[in-house]
């Protein structure tokens, strides 16, 4: 099937630069897209669950600009930021080479504000992979040992097509 949405090489739209700490930049390279209002992101494997399922840690560094009149993180900023994780964790679990495919489904429960100048975190794990779907969830914290809770999450992203026209 060819619904229109391919795959194109990862390289072409993101950087991927090698960081400290095992990390990885996760930025896209057009500044004028959506993106750009939530990044500098990075991305980083975490050790996989016990039963081999990986998962992935993104980083974003919320400033002013991403607060609500609370001061605290703005819910649209936190839900940027988990829609763009669903990826960018996805790429570096292997399951897509780039930006093409769309979320279907995501699902949010908002526990806590999130903190500005302080990192807010996804981290992502893989619930299932099938041919042309990804069941991803997570959350996003913030401090050590992720002590903060900010969001409980769970998504699902359908593939872009790997047929060609």
């Amino acid at each position: 099937m060819n619904d229109g949405i391919e795959e194109p090489k990862r390289a072409e739209h993101f950087d991927a630069e090698a960081l400290d700490g095992g990390w990885l930049s996760w930025n896209l390279n057009d500044q004028t897209r959506f993106n750009a209002f939530i990044e500098p992101l990075s991305v980083r494997l975490e050790a996989p669950l016990p039963d081999g399922r990986p998962r992935a840690r993104i980083r974003m560094h919320p400033t002013r600009k991403h607060t609500n009149l609370g001061n605290n993180v703005h819910g649209a900023v936190t839900l940027a930021l988990i829609d763009v994780a669903l990826f960018a964790a996805s790429h570096q679990f292997g399951s897509l080479n780039a930006g093409f495919s769309v979320t279907l489904d995501l699902g949010t429960q908002f526990i806590g504000g999130g903190r500005v100048d302080e990192p807010l975190d996804a981290v992502v794990e893989q619930v299932r992979e099938t041919g042309r779907l990804i069941f991803l969830r997570g959350m996003v914290v913030q401090g050590p040992n992720d002590e903060h809770i900010v969001a409980s999450f769970s998504g699902a992203i359908r593939k872009a097509s790997q047929d060609k026209k």
